[in-house]
C-alpha cells in the first residue's frame, strides 16, 4: 500500500506551511496547487531541497493542473482572498464563494471520494456551500476553526494561570468569527476548569480577546493574516484522519439537531478518524453558553441565506 496523498489547493502561507508541515511530519505525499503559475512549484522545489536537512522522505509536488491531485485522500481548501486590515470574514463572502465553486468541482473529478477540509473564510459558510456542492456525504466534508480557535484561547489562559500551555485543553464552540462561543466550564489545565483558576473579569477578558484573535493578528501584520497557528491546526485535523486516531477536536461540522440545531455548519466537538466526521459529541453546557451557540449558528445561517440571494 502507497503512502496516502493529501492536496493542499492555494500556496499561499497557510496553504505552503500546511502542506512543509506534513511533509515535514512524513504524514502524507503533498499535491501544492496554486493558480499561480510556477510559484507553487517553486515552493515545492524549496520544501524539497530541506528533506535531507529535516529527515523526511515524503514528496511535494507543485503544480497548476488539477490533474495532478487525482486519487488524493484529503484535499484542504486554503484557496482565497485574506482579511486586510478593517475587513470581517464575512467581507470575504462572494469572492471566496467562486473560487470554493471552481475548487470543489475540479478536485472531484479527479478525487471524487476525497475528505475536503475548509479553511477559507468565512470558514463555516465557505465549508456548507463546499458540502453542497460536492455532493458528498457531510461526515466528508468539515471545516477548521474550532481547533484553531481552541489553540488561540488555550495559549492566553496559560499566559494569565501562568502555566504550561501543555496542561491546558480549551474548548471553543460556535461560528468562526465574533459570535464564537470560547467554554469555561470544558476548559481545563490538566483536568481543573479555568473557572477555578481564573477570576470572572479574566476569563471574560480572555474570551474577548479570543474572539477577536485573527483580528488582532491581522492588525499587527498589516499585509495578510495569520498562518502558524491555522497551519498547525490543520495539520492536527489531517493527522487524525490519516492515522484513524479517533481524536476529540472542535471542528466546523454538520448539525443533524444536536445543540438544538440543524442543517447548519457550526463548531462543535466531533471525534474525527478514517471516515472524517465519526461522531458529534454534545456537551451539557450551560444555558447561557447554549444560548449563545444558537446565535452564532443563526448568524452563519443568515450569511448562508446572504450567499443563497447572491447566487440565485
Amino acid at each position: 500500500m502507497g503512502k496516502p496523498k493529501v492536496t493542499v489547493i492555494g500556496a499561499g502561507f497557510v496553504g505552503a506551511t500546511s502542506a512543509q508541515r506534513i511533509v515535514e511530519k512524513q504524514l502524507a505525499d503533498v499535491v501544492l496547487f496554486d493558480v499561480v503559475e510556477d510559484m507553487p512549484q517553486g515552493k515545492a522545489l524549496d520544501m524539497m531541497q530541506s528533506a535531507s536537512v529535516e529527515g523526511f522522505d515524503t514528496q511535494i509536488l507543485g503544480t497548476n493542473d488539477y490533474a495532478d491531485t487525482a486519487g488524493s485522500d484529503i484535499v484542504v481548501i486554503t484557496a482565497g482572498i485574506a482579511r486586510k486590515p478593517g475587513m470581517s470574514r464575512d467581507d470575504l463572502l462572494n469572492t471566496n464563494a467562486k473560487i470554493i465553486r471552481d475548487v470543489v468541482t475540479q478536485v472531484l473529478k479527479y478525487s471524487p471520494n476525497a475528505i475536503l477540509i475548509t479553511v477559507t473564510n468565512p470558514l463555516d459558510v465557505m465549508t456548507y456551500l463546499a458540502w453542497k456542492i460536492s455532493g458528498l456525504e457531510h461526515h466528508q466534508v468539515f471545516g477548521m476553526a474550532g481547533v484553531l480557535d481552541s489553540a488561540r484561547y488555550a495559549s492566553f489562559i496559560a499566559e494569565a494561570i501562568p502555566c504550561s500551555i501543555k496542561d491546558v485543553r480549551a474548548m471553543v464552540l460556535g461560528g468562526h468569527g465574533d459570535t464564537m462561543v470560547p467554554v469555561p466550564q470544558y476548559s481545563t489545565v490538566n483536568g481543573i476548569p479555568i473557572t477555578q483558576l481564573l477570576p470572572e473579569e479574566k476569563i471574560s477578558e480572555i474570551n474577548d480577546r479570543t474572539r477577536n484573535g485573527g483580528a488582532e493578528i491581522v492588525k499587527l501584520l498589516k499585509t495578510g493574516s495569520a498562518y502558524y497557528a491555522p497551519s498547525a491546526s490543520v495539520v492536527a485535523m489531517v493527522e487524525a484522519v490519516l492515522l484513524d486516531s479517533k481524536r476529540v477536536l472542535p471542528c466546523c461540522a454538520f448539525l443533524t439537531g444536536q445543540y438544538g440545531l440543524e442543517s447548519v455548519y457550526c463548531g462543535v466537538p466531533v471525534v474525527l478518524g478514517r471516515n472524517g466526521v465519526e461522531r458529534i459529541i454534545e456537551l451539557d453546557i450551560n444555558d447561557s453558553d447554549l444560548d449563545l451557540l444558537k446565535e452564532s449558528a443563526e448568524a452563519v445561517k443568515d450569511l448562508t441565506i446572504k450567499l443563497d440571494q447572491a447566487s440565485a
